[in-house]
């Protein structure tokens, strides 16, 4: 095993979404170390512009680089991934890079009535990568934008009053879809999966199923990105060991950094991720 093998795996976003991914990347590679980075001075990105995002995810993954020395770094934001990824592999081309972007392939797959709706924030929507993805799959499904402004704000407060509400909201509209003139079309056979694509909205996945029916299905991108990570890893030969290194910290630690409350990081790990 290369000695690089033994460094970590950097993951970041803007506040406490990237738990969600992180939940998915330990459950799929028990034996890697992870440093998790919340930039919640500065979260939500999706209410800053692009120009902001970008310096940000430069500035983290220098960070991450230089004082961690990870050997992959997961993007772990919806908004971050639109923005910077594709300047993010150019500057650190030799740093496996992975992102984020909505789990519009499975839900479209899965769903049985063709009809899929997407929650995100409006910046994820509005984008050309978005779009993209969203044109690709829309010859086998129909599916239906649902902005969902203050919803990642909400969570990242755990605001429950709050986060209540918006759900409820935002599920009434993605499963009452538009028809492609803009007016609500009874006729439509019901929305059956929904698409989570921000990374905070699994977080609160409890209270989005409170105002849904019975079969309804959420649908989030965190496995898709652990087997990617693996896949990444296993290519490039930086699988971790089962066994710790000699004198080295024991494998599977997990350091979470914040430049905000790191209590209030620790406090929504500890609740989100399962014992390790």
């Amino acid at each position: 095993m290369p000695q690089f093998a033994a460094s970590p795996i950097g993951v970041f976003d803007s506040g406490i979404g990237g738990l969600s991914i992180l939940r998915a990347l330990r459950q799929a590679l028990p034996h890697e170390r992870f440093v998790y980075f919340s930039d919640a001075r500065h979260a939500p990105y999706g209410e800053r512009d692009d120009a902001f995002i970008m310096q940000r995810c430069m500035q983290i993954t220098q960070q991450l680089l230089e004082q961690e020395r990870i050997k992959l770094l997961v993007v772990a934001c919806n908004t971050a991934t639109t923005v910077a990824i594709g300047q993010l592999r150019e500057r650190f081309a030799d740093l496996p890079i992975i992102g984020v972007e909505p789990a519009i392939k499975p839900a479209v797959q899965a769903s049985r009535s063709g009809q899929v709706a997407v929650l995100a924030t409006e910046r994820t929507l509005r984008s050309r990568k978005y779009q993209a993805l969203r044109q690709q799959w829309a010859t086998q499904a129909a599916v239906h934008d649902v902005p969902c402004p203050g919803l990642a704000a909400a969570i990242e407060q755990d605001d429950a009053t709050r986060i209540d509400a918006l759900c409820a909201r935002y599920m009434a509209q993605a499963l009452r879809p538009a028809a492609e003139d803009g007016s609500e079309d009874a006729a439509l056979p019901p929305v059956d999966c929904i698409v989570l694509g921000c990374t905070h909205y699994p977080l609160a996945a409890a209270a989005l199923l409170r105002h849904a029916p019975a079969g309804l299905r959420l649908i989030d991108s965190a496995a898709a990105v652990a087997q990617q990570t693996q896949r990444r890893l296993a290519q490039a030969q930086l699988l971790a060991s089962a066994s710790p290194c000699p004198g080295g910290p024991t494998p599977a630690w997990l350091e979470l950094c914040s430049n905000g409350d790191l209590h209030f990081l620790q406090r929504q790990a500890a609740r989100h991720l399962p014992p390790h």
